[in-house]
């Protein structure tokens, strides 16, 4: 069965005209979100913590933050954006005190609604618009006119209009430009997960990783490694972005799709996808979430340990080497 897609004729934003929306955090997301509904004519009023380098930029920004419960005093929309594993505590210390009926909470990702961190009151709405793209990029697109494409889910109805807020939140901050994607809570949460565990982040830093150490174990140049397992990645996606697998093959030697089409499969075996569907099931049932919440309260001791064997491993500082000669890309280092 077909999607259901939603464009601007379909999400009117006069369910917000008028109201005040607050957002929660003024981060990736939140940035974006504040600005652009701003610049749709929706009055928005920013949560965030004072003295932060968010905080700052808020005001920067134009507007005028304050704490939680002065920004959800008479929203009709309270837009979550703190991360994840902060969510819960913010929730419970500080939003639900100041939760009043009718008011709908928006969160842009499902993950503590889904796992029940969060458990609403029935006489409040919750739903969900997720952009399909980092903040920077909902912001930048809606600036030349366009949009990122949205998901919207609808976890709780309480004042029979739930989904029309949601989708003039995606009108405001321009997704409905490029098509609002209708879901649920689990859908998202579920497929979001496993797509950062097994492809998007995971998969691919691993098998970045793997390609750069068998070359130079092998006695090749770290720098010619770095090119050929790093660098072009990016050469290669924007194709598939751009028209698919079909797209990226035509574009390429017959050569090199002569080799994607025989050897690819002989690195991601079958081997490589019981252990993903170990992974999904790791997911859904609520063990990887429980995981990364238990890794947070307790210090983050393994998250930093691997992130800082990764930021000193080879292939890093190869390229941090590399990218400040190369002035046309734009190099970003943390």
């Amino acid at each position: 069965m077909a999607a259901k897609i939603y464009y601007e004729k379909d999400a009117p934003i006069d369910a917000l005209k008028g109201k005040k929306v607050a957002v929660i955090g003024y981060g990736s997301q939140g940035h974006a979100h504040s600005l652009n509904l701003r610049d749709s004519g929706i009055e928005v009023a920013v949560a965030e913590l004072q003295g932060t380098d968010n905080f700052k930029l808020a005001q920067e920004h134009g507007f005028t933050p304050g704490d939680i419960k002065q920004a959800m005093d008479g929203a009709t929309l309270i837009i979550v954006t703190v991360p994840d594993e902060m969510q819960a505590k913010v929730y419970k210390e500080q939003i639900a005190p100041n939760l009043a009926a009718g008011q709908t909470l928006g969160f842009c990702h499902g993950f503590n609604i889904h796992f029940k961190y969060i458990v609403p009151p029935k006489d409040v709405n919750v739903v969900m618009i997720a952009p399909k793209g980092p903040g920077h990029l909902v912001r930048s697109e809606f600036e030349k006119g366009g949009g990122v494409a949205n998901l919207i889910a609808v976890q709780q109805d309480a004042t029979g209009d739930a989904k029309q807020i949601a989708l003039a939140w995606a009108n405001g901050i321009g997704g409905t430009r490029a098509g609002v994607i209708e879901t649920t809570y689990k859908e998202e949460t579920e497929t979001d997960l496993f797509g950062e565990q097994c492809v998007l982040c995971g998969g691919l830093t691993a098998l970045i990783k793997a390609g750069f150490e068998t070359l130079v174990e092998a006695g090749y140049q770290p720098e010619i490694a770095y090119f050929e397992c790093m660098h072009e990645v990016k050469l290669i996606v924007d194709l598939m972005y751009q028209g698919g697998m079909s797209y990226m093959r035509h574009s390429i030697s017959n050569t090199a799709e002569y080799g994607d089409l025989t050897r690819g499969s002989r690195i991601i075996t079958e081997q490589t996808k019981s252990e993903m569907k170990k992974i999904l099931s790791e997911v859904t049932s609520g063990e990887f979430a429980k995981e990364w919440v238990n890794e947070y309260q307790s210090g983050l001791k393994t998250f930093k340990e691997l992130y800082d064997k990764d930021y000193n491993c080879q292939l890093e500082t190869i390229g941090r080497r590399l990218r400040k000669m190369m002035k046309w890309i734009d190099s970003k280092e943390v």
